[in-house]
């Protein structure tokens, strides 16, 4: 028994000492949506969406939930916007080739129609996120439209 509440003192300890380690933030301001948002050009609904939806895990614009200061969540959040940027980062739209940006609207419209994206433990979440049908079919639209241009460009011999 007196393991026991050393261990859970330790444990203690611990979470509290955790608490001082601070992952680092995705709040650059220096890189805009706005290349995205001008090629791209989504309505003001499909601009929404991606907003409440896409930008926290896949822009440098991150809005951070109160709970994102508590370690060991800040952690598992970071890993998870990393991760979320690795795959597809709006913010970085302007380096991305025309074959790239194809791709990545490609695969948008495959998570998206497969219900892959937005993730189930993000809209658990924030329940704004989750998609409706129409919402989903609104991306969807937007998504084929703006490929056309980039699997055009793509396909033209540099």
């Amino acid at each position: 028994m007196i393991w026991v509440k050393r261990f859970l003192i330790l444990l203690l300890i611990a979470l509290i000492g955790i608490q001082f380690i601070r992952p680092e933030r995705n709040e650059d301001s220096y890189e805009s949506l706005e290349p995205f948002l001008a090629e791209t050009k989504p309505s003001e609904q499909v601009a929404a969406i991606l907003k409440t939806a896409c930008y926290d895990c896949h822009s440098n614009q991150t809005q951070y939930p109160w709970y994102a200061e508590v370690a060991p969540v800040s952690f598992w959040l970071s890993d998870h916007i990393q991760e979320g940027k690795h795959h597809l980062n709006f913010s970085a739209w302007q380096g991305y080739s025309a074959k790239r940006k194809d791709d990545k609207l490609d695969e948008l419209i495959e998570e998206v129609t497969d219900g892959e994206m937005p993730l189930e433990s993000y809209t658990l979440i924030h329940q704004d996120a989750h998609l409706t049908r129409a919402q989903t079919d609104a991306m969807i639209t937007w998504a084929k439209t703006a490929r056309i241009i980039y699997s055009l460009k793509a396909d033209l011999p540099q």
